[in-house]
């Protein structure tokens, strides 16, 4: 008599049979990416059509002729100064925000009298509609006689969206930091300053790199809050409404395509620094 048991069998998916749940759910998901991203790769299509091209299929031709008639031709509209623009502003919130979010995550890590008020108000902003907080900060330089720009009025327009999110992924980060790291620090007779310089922001850098990318990315392609507060020059989401009224060729899609490659080359450099941080903190450890 063999004293071998008998095992049941498990289906794996690639075997016939599968439920019909399974086909239904896969439609789904398909019609979802092709909903999601089918506009946009038709845009990216569309934008490299030549001087026949128009805004709908069929495409005509193959050139890069919209490209350069979105940076040479006034008529597309100020493209290159509102990039321009975007990108200075988007610097400057990014600093901005990586700062405040850094001191704001130091500070909250031990209470102190009124930190529930001030956490509640600068969460306040998140839910407070883009347009009418953009509004009121235009009428706020209105009414003290300061001209709004895209370099003042707007950076605290963009900072009350871009702080808050920085602030509660530092929190995020923060609750993961071993304070015992700043003791030795201080035991091996390190100062205040060294503790934060070669302990606290080396093992926080890769929070910081993501603080970094959500400030820039938000403040990149802001529009409501831009609205009433950049002045009278274009930040380059601005710009790409005033173009939607006015152009009709595909210099508006040679736009996108310019702005998504411009977004994944920020992403991918800052994803490849975060990498780059965690990969050179694991050799410092394994080496120590």
């Amino acid at each position: 008599m063999s004293n071998s048991t008998p095992h049941r069998r498990i289906r794996t998916l690639d075997e016939p049979g599968k439920p019909w749940t399974f086909w239904v759910l896969l439609a789904v998901f398909v019609a979802y990416v092709l909903a999601l991203y089918g506009p946009m790769f038709c845009i990216y299509i569309l934008s490299f059509q030549d001087l026949r091209g128009g805004l709908v299929f069929p495409m005509k031709g193959l050139s890069v002729h919209w490209f350069v008639d979105l940076f040479t031709q006034v008529r597309t509209g100020d493209v290159k100064g509102g990039f321009q623009r975007s990108i200075v502003l988007a610097a400057m919130v990014t600093v901005l925000t990586v700062v405040g979010s850094f001191m704001a995550g130091m500070a909250f890590r031990q209470r102190f009298k009124g930190d529930t008020v001030v956490f509640y108000l600068m969460i306040g902003s998140l839910v407070a509609p883009g347009l009418v907080l953009g509004i009121g900060i235009g009428m706020l330089f209105q009414y003290f006689g300061i001209e709004a720009a895209w370099y003042s009025s707007a950076l605290g327009a963009h900072l009350s969206w871009t702080l808050p999110f920085g602030v509660l992924v530092m929190f995020a980060v923060m609750a993961r930091f071993d304070r015992a790291w700043e003791e030795a620090a201080r035991d091996l007779g390190a100062s205040s300053w060294q503790v934060i310089r070669m302990v606290v922001i080396p093992i926080l850098a890769p929070g910081l790199v993501a603080v970094a990318l959500f400030g820039f990315t938000l403040s990149y392609d802001e529009f409501s809050r831009s609205l009433q507060t950049s002045g009278s020059l274009n930040t380059l989401p601005l710009e790409i409404w005033s173009m939607t009224l006015n152009v009709t060729s595909p210099s508006l899609y040679a736009l996108g395509t310019v702005t998504t490659i411009a977004s994944f080359l920020i992403i991918g450099l800052c994803l490849g620094l975060i990498a780059y941080l965690q990969r050179r903190r694991a050799r410092r450890v394994a080496g120590a």
